[in-house]
């Protein structure tokens, strides 16, 4: 496998662990951000990857998160 085999591909939640992603600065509140980094610690993610989780997630419940076409799915 190469690298263009992780970093050529159209949908973020398929890339590979060399995918760039997109920066964000974010400020949150301290009591939001104390309790993410709790669940992301009893997770054993970081706090980039438990915010990632919970937007892919939130994205899913509403049905907005896009879906690669058919004869991309593995």
């Amino acid at each position: 496998m190469t690298l263009s085999d992780y970093t050529n591909h159209k949908y973020p939640q398929e890339r590979g662990p060399m995918a760039a992603k997109k920066q964000y600065p974010l400020r949150v509140d301290p009591e939001l951000w104390k309790a993410v980094e709790k669940w992301a610690s009893d997770e054993l993610r970081s706090v980039n990857g438990q915010m990632e989780f919970i937007i892919r997630e939130s994205l899913k419940r509403s049905g907005r998160l896009p879906h690669p076409p058919k004869d991309e799915k593995k």
